[in-house]
């Protein structure tokens, strides 16, 4: 028993540099703005606003600018998590986001964006409390993307789009092993992708959006410690996701998406080189994650200089409770999440949007005969705020 403790525990630190969780599918942000976030996420059809440059490209020629928009804002994120009922000490993180969006002329359009899709971590002073245990588990991981982007105007109707993604990825780990204290510092590698999107309007009423990102090959987290170094691959799985966006009077958009995103090919199964005394011997963690189906719609009503927006956002959990015992550090087990969104015009160029978004409890218990009925439990609450400019 003291053995699959050790072992869960093990497996629990290290998944901990897979979380990429904001208000989120997976490990995977829903939105990055407050805007997105108002419509549950739904904005692959019919952009929101600059953000759409980490999102659907194409949807730049749709923001309605003359010659330039920015958004700038950030977001709060508040995911209380347990442990076998042992609370995470950690439970607010902020997450900047940033993008602007150059009317070239009437066909081009050029825009940038910056923003955090990922940044969080486990404090867990002793995740085996209950069982006689002592297993404290601490973690922090930080993902920066950039993405410079185009996109062209080939008809009226049909605009397509592109960016080149780069990412910044930093993590850092602690925790008791196997009759060992394992310590890896700080560091950082890049990685490097690409979005490629398309927006169509259908008739005046109707526009399809398509959006597909590759998967982010980002270099192997490197340590180098006093057993030589080791290293593992932790990239970002890809994703293609369709939407369509219907304006049936003026001032009300409905939107519904479809997502995919392929958490199988980069979460089944991660090799650890060079294995430190603490680790799994064999190095080879089998996470487990199955791919991932995402559904998301919202509404948006504009009232004079108001609009309100609401969203729901539903994705079922990559892991299953047969996957409990290796992922104990995970807190991408969230499934429903509900939004509620608000703009406000101050003036021709600015204006400002808050979005709250809660993803509503979910918890699993591991099934697997013969080892411990470990259980994780988590719900988020997340906070946006931005302010947009354009002329």
């Amino acid at each position: 028993m003291n053995k699959k403790l050790v072992a869960t525990a093990v497996s629990a630190a290290l998944y901990s540099f897979a979380l990429s969780a904001h208000a989120t599918n997976g490990d995977q942000m829903f939105a990055m703005s407050a805007a997105q976030a108002g419509m549950g996420g739904a904005t692959v059809a019919q952009a929101q606003d600059a953000v759409t440059v980490l999102v659907n490209p194409a949807g730049m020629a749709d923001l309605g600018m003359t010659d330039v928009r920015m958004d700038l804002g950030f977001g709060l994120l508040n995911p209380p998590r347990e442990v076998n009922g042992q609370e995470s000490d950690s439970d607010w993180y902020m997450m900047p986001t940033g993008a602007a969006v150059f009317n070239v002329n009437n066909r081009l359009f050029l825009g940038m964006g910056l923003g955090g899709i990922s940044g969080m971590g486990v404090n867990v002073d002793d995740i085996y409390a209950a069982m006689g245990g002592n297993q404290p588990v601490v973690t922090t991981k930080q993902v920066f993307r950039f993405s410079p982007a185009a996109a062209y105007k080939v008809t009226d109707d049909l605009t397509l789009g592109a960016s080149l993604n780069v990412v910044n990825q930093s993590l850092a780990m602690s925790f008791v092993g196997q009759g060992a204290q394992v310590n890896l510092p700080q560091n950082q590698q890049f990685g490097f992708g690409a979005t490629l999107g398309a927006t169509y309007k259908i008739n005046p009423t109707l526009q399809a959006g398509l959006t597909w990102v590759s998967k982010t090959d980002v270099s192997d987290m490197e340590y180098n410690t006093v057993g030589g170094t080791t290293s593992f691959d932790m990239d970002i799985p890809a994703s293609i996701a369709f939407g369509l966006a219907f304006k049936p009077m003026p001032g009300l958009l409905v939107e519904a998406d479809i997502k995919r995103i392929f958490f199988n090919d980069v979460m089944d199964r991660v090799t650890v080189t060079n294995p430190q005394p603490g680790m799994p011997p064999n190095g080879v963690l089998a996470f487990g994650w199955d791919d991932q189906t995402v559904y998301s719609i919202g509404v948006k009503k504009e009232m004079g200089p108001m609009a309100i927006s609401v969203g729901y956002n539903y994705g079922e959990s990559p892991i299953g409770p047969e996957d409990v015992n290796m992922n104990l550090g995970s807190t991408a087990i969230v499934e429903h999440h509900l939004s509620f969104g608000l703009t406000r015009q101050f003036s021709d160029k600015v204006s400002g949007s808050f979005a709250y978004t809660h993803a509503f409890e979910n918890d699993l218990t591991s099934n697997v005969v013969g080892q411990p009925a470990n259980t994780i439990k988590i719900s988020q609450n997340q906070y946006n705020f931005n302010i947009s400019y354009q002329f």
